[in-house]
């Protein structure tokens, strides 16, 4: 079988073409990767972090990938090994979870056991070393298994081939080898998934392939992707002259894309309001200002760096003097409760519920009772207007920059991604092009329907 699969910052899908019943028409159906549900959470648990590894090297099917994947990782799987042994876990106990499963186990206990959140975000960081590369791809390989195995069960046949979305950039910094230290980790993962034929296409551009099968008359489209990692925008000729081609390329007249996106407003969104309930822009006995870096670090959960220096024993130094040093050391104790906790996900993932609550309402009362019983914080949707200014910034320059490339403008702006649903992305989209018409598309399974469309085009 044939499928389109958004691998997403936030998410994850996949989707199938089926026949419409009406002649050769097709349409595309998502595939079910939770209970009643086609988006899965881009989110792993482990009970530890070698684990991830073991399971790996057991669900490879192919016998001679498995053995060299397993001559490669001898180091871990024995570290696996002696986890296993020591903990006392038994070899039957489950020991990986994905999705809202995922969640869940870390939500219960986050002192325990190895969660990560958003991998995609990591996978073109700077500065990787071979054994994080390794992991990396072990995480996404680990990941991809366990969707390919859903997918494949809510689609009763084996997946063979499929197209994968990637943004315009993994990163802002060395874009070129960051792209293709992310591209190659996701390949890799793949073809360890069991995926025969990988074949990538930018997101904006999947997107807009989704919105194209919906046009009547030929029209320059500014497809504009706010996803969980990245945002993507993409000037596109399409309409019935165009979505039958097989080759494209010239029907893509500009595109731009930036590491920021819906994950960046919520760090921005929990330092801002949040962390002042835990100390930040508080003052010392001197009178001078508490240093913010770690505050900064532990909601940057999107950063390898900042999470291990957040993590490293040094902070915890520093968050001791600080507690001694500080006027009012009751939050410094609790931020400190914090990182021995490993709370700070659960933190950012409340400011995400924040930021959507906030799509429907003008004002949210956070519930913070997993940090202290009685610990809450109002935000309203101008206090999420401001904390968000500078990466809202960045979102419509990449507009500008596309379009720059394209020299000319759009005749309407097509808007998709789930961050893109808040009132207040949508208003300063509308705002920086004027009177163009704004378009929304389905926000999450957009992507998803289009790679399905692409993918049904080039392996059919």
């Amino acid at each position: 079988m044939i499928t389109g699969f958004d691998y997403g910052t936030s998410n994850c899908a996949m989707g199938v073409s089926q026949k419409t019943g009406q002649g050769a028409g097709q349409d595309v159906k998502l595939l079910s990767l939770e209970p009643d549900k086609a988006f899965m959470p881009s989110t792993l648990y482990a009970l530890d972090r070698d684990l991830v590894c073991e399971q790996v090297g057991l669900n490879i099917a192919n016998p001679s990938e498995q053995q060299a994947f397993i001559n490669q990782r001898s180091g871990s799987l024995a570290r696996a090994s002696r986890v296993r042994r020591e903990e006392g876990f038994h070899k039957d106990e489950q020991s990986l979870y994905l999705g809202q499963d995922a969640f869940e186990q870390y939500l219960s206990d986050p002192s325990e056991g190895y969660f990560v959140k958003s991998p995609k975000s990591f996978l073109g960081a700077s500065g990787l070393r071979p054994a994080a590369i390794h992991f990396f791809e072990d995480i996404v390989t680990a990941m991809m298994q366990g969707i390919k195995h859903r997918a494949e069960a809510a689609l009763g046949d084996t997946i063979s081939h499929t197209v994968i979305g990637r943004p315009v950039n993994f990163q802002g910094l060395n874009s070129e080898q960051s792209n293709k230290q992310a591209i190659d980790i996701l390949t890799v993962a793949a073809k360890r998934a069991g995926f025969k034929s990988v074949e990538f296409l930018f997101e904006p551009i999947a997107a807009g392939l989704n919105f194209e099968q919906k046009l009547t008359v030929d029209k320059t489209v500014l497809v504009v992707d706010v996803g969980g990692g990245t945002t993507d925008c993409a000037m596109v000729r399409m309409g019935p002259s165009h979505r039958d081609k097989d080759q494209r390329q010239q029907d893509f007249i500009g595109h731009s894309g930036e590491r920021v996106g819906g994950n960046d407003l919520d760090i921005q969104l929990a330092g801002k309001h949040l962390m002042p309930l835990f100390g930040m822009n508080s003052t010392l006995k001197s009178g001078i200002n508490v240093p913010t870096k770690a505050f900064w670090d532990a909601v940057s959960t999107n950063d390898v760096g900042a999470q291990a220096n957040f993590n490293d024993k040094k902070t915890g130094f520093h968050l001791d003097q600080l507690m001694r040093d500080c006027v009012e050391p009751d939050l410094i104790k609790r931020f400190i409760a914090l990182r021995r906790d490993k709370q700070n996900y659960h933190l950012v993932r409340s400011a995400e519920q924040t930021k959507i609550q906030l799509s429907n309402q003008i004002n949210y009362q956070v519930d913070l009772n997993y940090i202290d019983e009685l610990l809450a914080c109002d935000i309203s949707r101008e206090q999420f207007a401001h904390a968000i200014y500078r990466p809202l910034n960045k979102m419509t320059a990449l507009m500008t920059e596309a379009i720059n490339q394209a020299g000319c403008e759009p005749d309407l702006i097509y808007v998709t991604g789930g961050s893109a649903q808040s009132p207040v992305i949508r208003q300063a989209i509308e705002n920086k092009l004027g009177n163009i018409q704004v378009v929304d598309g389905d926000h999450f399974g957009s992507v998803a329907a289009g790679l399905t469309v692409w993918a049904q085009r080039i392996f059919s």
